[in-house]
Parts: structure tokens; sequence; C-alpha cells
């Protein structure tokens, strides 16, 4: 085909529909593109513009990129390089593009083997499409020695799930904004086009400014409907965590095919998997902390039907794409309309019907704020971050910079990000540094962001107690103007569903969820950098400062015992003695963890002793609490209470809010001591002790503590805590 030919409108209509047709060659029915899908190809393709596509899930957004390419291609542009979020999507999208005989290739963290065979494909020509992650944007070596080439040789740049690029979004993610650097490089005739079937009119109109960066004009906006004809949504509203888990097993084999769990935490996740395949269910778990191969083999699984469900985190979020997903679940409600209209759009793509459904539980909330509270960080803790950085004679790596710096790894990171873009820090090879640019503090932007998470909030109380269109409700929530009552969903066409649960599925519920006891683990090596800050510790802890494996009561982000100890240990909750249930499972748990693998009652040849004392941990917020406690299991246990480890005279004992372990370490170093009397009876125990405390955050007050009671004569240190916070 001649370059002529593609210049005739109709001609390149045609064209278009051909890709189309062996893109969708699996489907049945004649292939031809919807309107706005050829508005924004001819956009791309015949007036080089750039586009921004906010449609509904299913709609068809990636035929648009790859018969745009097909196109381009066959004009003799340049490779298309797509920014995917997600590997699930990005494997999703290499299938998608072989259909139509588009030869595409990924560069991402799970193929760095592959890495220089693809570069040079690319070089060759060989390459139709590359999908590349956000987080390669800023990679030293990609951003300076890969970057400049591809954006020059470029012939189409697909910015996929563009809501990520927005902070009013409902996943911002700061490596997306590094894309304006690279649209202001882009040559003025290369086109662009973003998508998202996720963006409310204020994402919108910031997605489309940035879209515009060195364009000098603005960016075409192609928003439809988002309605969506196959999903029937319902709330069920239920009482409890072990009365929706029963619900679950009862009636997750009426549900429509296969299809997705969501939950709230990961071990939410863990603990409901657990329970369905105690009852019988083929489900599997996906989470942040599977593996990726894992990962792929769900997901595989999944596609096949392999698999009655996946339940899953946020982690199985954007662009899994299985046509006839046939339910999505949500075991908590998430925050944000706008992320629960993205979750549920993984199910009736290529189905008459699909069934949504929402079970509400009253732990949600508590989960909403412990992540609003992991916002951008204070200019207090920014400016300090950039004194640091402005101060040192190197880069300094993530590790290097937590000793200084009072925050998580996580959050550290991302304010990096926010930062490099900005230009006020660079990422080089060996870390991070400071550009010495001035930077502004936005307060008031930040303020809004987190007033606007707040009113999102109230949207999903809202929608779980709304009697009106539950499809209305979310598309106005994404300023949809042709919003009206879809007449499918529970309050539309009644409930479909009975709230009833079997007897047998909830005695099992509560069995699982009642049933206490996680271990914890031990610290094993000290933070790197301490030196840095005067703490003359590195390297592993020495066998014999160590504690042994612990446990705990439960976790505070699951559905079981985190919500009966979640309100006990809370900032506001007054101290008291520890409830009488409470105590009675502390009890099952060391019964269980005697008796278990390598307990001390395990008859195992290498088990531990049995601990002979107790020892508490000093606390200014719960002394009655963890008093009472440890006084209990001493009187059950029949050791003596042999003391506490108390706060040094001029030590505070306060920890740094959801800091990393560096700075926790830092803090605790010299905050405790071993009093004598307690000393002394360390050295005359003849076995391990019980170290008792109420929480476990980040595992470093055990550590720290158990290290000096070793130190002090202990032979042996079991950590028991009512809670840990993972």
């Amino acid at each position: 085909m001649t370059h002529a030919d593609l210049a005739d409108p109709a001609d390149l209509r045609t064209s278009a529909d051909a890709v189309l047709a062996r893109l969708v060659s699996d489907h049945t029915g004649a292939a031809r593109l919807r309107e706005d899908q050829w508005l924004a190809i001819e956009a791309l393709v015949a007036h080089r513009r750039r586009a921004l596509v906010v449609q509904r899930t299913g709609w068809g957004k990636s035929a648009v990129y790859f018969v745009a390419t097909s196109l381009l291609r066959q004009r003799g542009a340049g490779p298309t390089v797509i920014v995917s979020p997600l590997l699930a999507l990005m494997r999703n999208q290499v299938d998608a593009a072989a259909r139509a005989g588009i030869r595409a290739r990924t560069i991402n963290s799970s193929n760095q083997e592959e890495w220089d065979a693809v570069k040079a494909e690319v070089a060759s020509g060989d390459v139709d499409v590359l999908l590349v992650s956000p987080e390669r944007l800023n990679n030293p070596d990609f951003r300076d020695q890969v970057l400049p080439e591809l954006s020059a040789a470029t012939g189409l740049l697909v910015v996929d799930e563009a809501h990520c690029i927005s902070d009013w979004g409902h996943d911002f993610r700061p490596d997306y904004r590094r894309l304006r650097t690279m649209l202001a490089e882009l040559p003025a005739d290369v086109p662009v086009l973003a998508t998202t079937a996720t963006a409310n009119t204020r994402v919108t109109a910031d997605v489309a400014e940035q879209l515009g960066t060195g364009a000098g004009t603005d960016a075409l906006v192609l928003r439809g409907p988002l309605d969506r004809e196959s999903l029937s949504l319902g709330v069920l509203r239920l009482p409890d965590a072990a009365t929706r888990l029963a619900w679950l097993a009862d009636h997750i084999g009426e549900l429509p095919g296969s299809g997705i769990v969501y939950t709230l935490t990961v071990a939410a996740a863990e603990e409901v998997t657990a329970y369905l395949r105690q009852c019988g269910h083929t489900v599997a778990s996906y989470t942040g902390r599977t593996e990726n191969a894992e990962r792929q083999q769900a997901e595989d699984d999944l596609l096949a039907n392999r698999v009655k469900a996946l339940v899953a985190t946020s982690a199985l979020g954007m662009g899994f794409d299985k046509p006839d997903l046939g339910f999505v679940v949500h075991l908590g409600s998430p925050s944000s309309p706008i992320a629960y209209y993205q979750q549920v759009g993984r199910a009736g793509r290529g189905v008459e019907h699909a069934e949504v459904l929402l079970l509400p539980g009253r732990e949600d909330e508590a989960i909403w704020q412990y992540f609003a509270s992991v916002g951008f960080p204070s200019e207090d803790l920014v400016r300090r971050t950039l004194d640091v950085l402005a101060r040192s004679d190197r880069p300094l790596s993530l590790p290097a910079l937590e000793p200084l710096v009072d925050l998580r790894r996580t959050r550290l990171e991302t304010m990096l990000k926010v930062l490099d873009v900005d230009g006020a820090v660079r990422r080089v090879k060996g870390g991070w540094t400071a550009t010495g640019r001035p930077w502004v503090y936005d307060a008031e932007r930040y303020a809004r962001v987190a007033r606007q998470r707040e009113v999102e909030q109230q949207a999903m109380r809202e929608y779980a107690l709304s009697t009106g269109c539950r499809m209305e409700f979310l598309r106005r929530q994404l300023d949809d103007s042709e919003a009206v009552p879809c007449g499918r969903c529970d309050n539309c066409a009644g409930s479909r569903f009975s709230d009833k649960v079997s007897d047998s599925a909830l005695d099992t519920a509560r069995g699982e969820l009642g049933r206490p006891g996680v271990e914890v683990e031990p610290r094993r090596m000290w933070p790197t950098g301490m030196a840095a800050v005067g703490i003359p510790l590195k390297g592993r802890i020495p066998e014999g400062e160590q504690t042994f494996p612990g446990r705990a009561l439960g976790r505070l982000s699951d559905i079981g015992w985190g919500n009966r100890l979640r309100p006990m240990l809370t900032p506001q909750a007054p101290d008291v003695p520890v409830p009488d249930d409470v105590a009675d499972a502390v009890v099952t748990v060391l019964a269980d963890w005697a008796k278990g693998p390598g307990g001390w009652a395990s008859g195992a040849p290498d088990a531990p002793a049995r601990p002979v004392g107790v020892v508490t941990v000093a606390s200014r917020t719960r002394p009655q609490l963890i008093g009472s406690l440890g006084t209990r299991i001493a009187g059950i246990g029949r050791m003596p209470l042999l003391g506490s480890v108390e706060y040094t005279p001029d030590g505070t004992g306060a920890r740094p809010s959801r800091s990393n372990s560096a700075q926790r370490v830092r803090a605790l170093h010299e905050a405790f001591t071993v009093p004598a009397p307690l000393a002394a009876a360390l050295a005359a125990a003849d076995g391990p002790v019980l170290l008792v405390d109420d929480l476990s955050d980040t595992g470093w007050t055990l550590a720290v503590a158990a290290r000096l009671l070793r130190k002090s004569g202990a032979r042996g240190v079991f950590p028991l805590v009512l809670a840990v916070q993972g």
C-alpha cells in the first residue's frame, strides 16, 4: 500500500477496519471501528495529533493504538512505545498485538535478561511495539542511554491507564510524571495517545493539560458514556466478617463463570483463600507478596477457568483482560468510587451478564485511614531530605538515606520520585542527588488532594447505603453527563441474592477467623548505614543476641482477630486490663506454639528449652494492658513475672510515626535498660524467657529489648505480642 493510498480518508478507514478484523479475529461478528475509535485513529495517523480517550472498560481503547500502530508503520514511522503500569497488562497487550500481526516486545523488571536483545531488535526495526513500565523512564541507564534514542525514533507514544499521571486520580504514580519530560522532547509530528477508563472531569483536564506539553496545541479529548450494560451491581450488608466469609462459601458457586474476589489487605486475601479452599472451592491468592511466577500461573489459571476465583488485592487491577470474567466481589469497600468502578470493570467485557457485589465491612474505614496517613510528607521532612542530599558529596541510596530521614522506604521513594519530577533531585547511578534548583512545597495542592480523598470516602459510604441506581451513582462520580438509571442493579431490579448463610459455613468461618496465632519472624540483620548516625550496629545480629521466632494473637490488617484487636490498640483506646477473651486466646496461642514445629514441647531433638519466666516491655500508653497480660501469662504458665525492660531516665520511648527501620533502631538504641533486679533474675533463671508486648509494628522494639536481655544473661527470648501491624 502506498503513501497516497493511506492519505485518502476513505482508504485509511478501510485499512483501519482491516487491521481491526485481524485484531479481533477470534471474535464473531463484523469488525468495524466505533466512531470515536476512528476519530482517534484519524487524529493520530492523518493529523499526527495528541489525543486523550476516556472510555469505559471493554470499549476497545487498545484497538485504537494497535490499529494506529499498524497504519503508521506502513507509512514508515518508528515503533510505538506504550507506557504500561502492570505486568499483567503488558502480557495481555503482547498477545493482542500478535493477533494483528504486530510484533511487540517489553522491557520491565521481570525480563532483565532480555533487555539487550530487545534493544537490538528495536534498533534493527524488528519491533513494532515496545512496552515499558513507567519506572523504566527514570532508571538512570534507560533514561540516559535508551530513552533519548527511543524518543527520537518513536512513531507513536501511548500512555495507558493515563489517570496515573494525575495526583487527583485514584492511582497516582510519580513515575508517570516523567512523561512530561518525554512529551516535551518528542518531535512535533509524533502523535501521542493517552487512554483511561477512570477519569472524572478534574483528572481528564489535568491529564489533557500535561498531554499538551511541548505540542503547541490542545489535545483532542474523546470522552464517552461510562455505562457497562453487562454489569449488575449490588450491595449485601452482612453483620460481621464471619458471615461475609460464610456467604462467599455458600454462594460463590452460584456466581456466573469465574471471577475475582477483592480484599483490601494482603492478610485478608490470604485468610479468605485459606477458608474458601477449606470449604472445597478452587481459588488462588494474588497479592503484592505473590512471586512473579506464581502471579502468572494464577492469571493463566483464571483465564483458562481452572479456578473459580482469584482472591486478590488491588495488585490485580488495571489491565487484566479476561473478556468472559463473570463476577467481581469486594470483601471490603475500596475508599474511592473511581477505584471501585475501575476494579469492577474487569468483569463482563465479553459476556452479556456479569455480577458485581460489594460486601462492606466495619474494618474498612480503619484501613482507609491507614493508607490516608501515608500521603505526601510534611514540608519539614521534605526540606530535611533535600538538605541531607545537598550536604552529601556522593549519591545516596535509599538504605543510606533511611538513617538520616524519618520515612519508611516506600514513602521515601515516592517522595523522591515526586521531587525528581519537580527537578529538585535527580536519580543517578548509586542513588539520589540534589540538583540545587529552587523548589516550592505546594501545601495547598496537597491539602486539596487530601480533602478530595475524604470526599471520595464519603461517596463510598453513600454508595453502600444508597437506595438509588448504583451504576448511575458511579457514573456521576466520574462526571458522566449521560448517567441514567441502569435498570439492572439491586436497587433498580431487586436483589438477586439472599443474605442467608448456612450454619455449617458460618461455624467454619468463625472457627477459621477465631483461630488465634501468627508467627513473628525475628529480625536477623541490623539496618544499613547506622554508623552515619553514630550507632555502632551493622551486619547480622549475632545468634546470641537474636530472639527466637515469636507469636502474635493476630494481625491488625486481618478480618479475624484484627477486628477484635484494632479498637484496643488505637492511640485513642483507653488503657485497661487485658480482656478475658483476649487472655484466653493468648493461652491457646501458647499451647499451640509449645506443641508445634520448633516449640519447646514438640519433642523434637533440637527443640528449645521451655520458658521459665515472663518479662514485659515498659509502656507509657498501655501499662495496664501489658502488665496485666504478663501477670496472666505468668500465672497460667506457673512462671515468675521477672520484671520489665524499662525506659532509661532520658529515654523518651517515643517511636517515629511510620518510620523506617534505621530511624526506629536509632530511636530505640539507648531508650531501654534492664533494671538490676531483672538482670539478677535473668542470671539465675535456668532457661529462656517470654518477652511480652502489646503491638509489634516493625519488630525492632522486640529485637532491641531481646538484645539487652540476652546481654544481661537471658538464655533465650521468645517474643509474644497481641498483634502485629502487617
